[in-house]
């Protein structure tokens, strides 16, 4: 071990030290962005900066675990990502899959695919889902994996079924649309049941959230970070949990 990897031990160990646990996030999503941008600037392909970035994602589930968040959602692939170039695609939706079976593998967290999964290649849909039939007991950590997902997909896909619900209840469409208000479409999202996310990070220097938990992130604290998501570390997610619970949350007042 050198010396800068005891500074950043101690460094660490600091932060840590120094993060109240009454003030930490239930619930933090994550926008792994910079993968590419990552392998430009190392003269790899591609799919080399994805592989990375997939290699970074068990270890900042641990490093989530170890401070107590209760939910992780963690945006893999956009509705949007879904019209790449086949070439690129591919192996990407080779490398998800991979890493959800990893997650799953580790017996320690819940998988929750959200998503539109009938947008999906039907290998890569059925994938999903049994990594979250494999997980569905474990009371730990829940993992959302965001995977063709975008918000408003998920607006669209919540009113839909509203809309299909009521249908299959015998109710008039006049009815239904008088019985919609913010708790009904709430509790048809991808992520209903759980907290909304209390803090979303972005990597790679972005600050846009591209769609990210629309619905979900009305009084989310945002974190902007310069790193690539290959190269996030323990510190950086350290700061930025120390950003959030220095910060005083008014909810839209």
């Amino acid at each position: 071990m050198d010396v800068s990897d005891l500074l950043y031990g101690a460094y660490e160990r600091k932060l840590t030290a120094q993060l109240p646990p009454e003030r930490l996030p239930r619930h933090v999503g994550v926008m792994l962005d910079g993968n590419r941008r990552w392998a430009r600037e190392k003269g790899a392909g591609t799919t080399d900066g994805h592989r990375a970035g997939a290699d970074n994602i068990i270890p900042f589930l641990t490093w989530s675990e170890e401070v107590g968040i209760e939910v992780v959602t963690l945006w893999l692939l956009s509705t949007d990502n879904l019209n790449r170039d086949p070439a690129e695609l591919a192996p990407l939706l080779a490398i998800i899959q991979d890493v959800v079976e990893q997650i799953a593998a580790e017996g320690r967290w819940r998988v929750h695919p959200v998503g539109a999964l009938d947008l999906l290649p039907e290998a890569t849909a059925n994938r999903l889902s049994q990594a979250a039939a494999a997980t569905k007991d474990i009371a730990g950590m829940v993992v959302n994996v965001a995977v063709g997902y975008g918000g408003r997909q998920e607006i669209a896909d919540a009113v839909r079924a509203l809309l299909l619900e009521g249908e299959a209840q015998g109710r008039t469409l006049r009815e239904v649309a008088d019985s919609i208000d913010v708790e009904s479409i709430t509790a048809h999202l991808y992520t209903r049941g759980q907290p909304d996310p209390d803090l979303v990070i972005r990597t790679s220097g972005e600050q846009r959230i591209g769609g990210f938990l629309l619905w979900q992130s009305t009084h989310s604290e945002f974190y902007f970070c310069e790193a690539y998501w290959p190269d996030f570390r323990r510190v950086d997610f350290l700061r930025a949990l120390r950003a959030y619970a220095e910060r005083e949350r008014r909810f839209g007042s």
